[in-house]
């Protein structure tokens, strides 16, 4: 792992999420132009598979794109993703690519690769590829789902 980089990402206190990375994201709204987008992302170890990414404009709430740990892993290394999420390693392999669409627009986020690799490498020391499913609460999912659809009955 790459320590010059750890300071940005760190693991969790109470009431947090258990690793977090702050990004140096740029996005290039027209040719010859980047503007700098404060960013982060956000891992859970009870949501083992996902990703949080937020993004912070001159909004109230960030924006937040959720997607696949292992699409982020495999960006690192290539091009991944098909959809509303594609990552890909930049031309200057130091670089990431992370395109973000909705219908009708697409936003590409450009954001150093070393970071958001030693941030990968903490949360797989947190839950290891291929151990997730150990980490995930089914029970606690099917109460909140019954709940929700008006059935406050026991579940067991």
């Amino acid at each position: 792992m790459n320590h010059r980089n750890t300071p940005r990402a760190w693991m969790r206190r109470n009431g947090e999420p258990d690793c977090v990375l702050l990004l140096d994201v740029t996005v290039a709204p027209c040719p010859g132009l980047r503007v700098a987008v404060p960013a982060r992302l956000r891992y859970h170890r009870a949501d083992p598979y996902a990703v949080h990414l937020d993004c912070h404009v001159d909004l109230e709430e960030p924006i937040t794109w959720l997607f696949a740990r292992e699409l982020l892993v495999d960006g690192l290394d290539g091009w991944a993703g098909i959809g509303d999420v594609t990552i890909r390693r930049s031309t200057a392999a130091e670089e990431l690519a992370i395109a973000l669409s909705t219908p009708g627009q697409t936003a590409v986020l450009h954001t150093p690769s070393a970071p958001v690799r030693d941030f990968l490498a903490l949360t797989h020391r947190l839950v290891p590829a291929g151990t997730e499913h150990e980490h995930l609460d089914a029970e606690g999912l099917m109460r909140r789902m019954l709940a929700e659809a008006g059935d406050v009955g026991r579940f067991e």
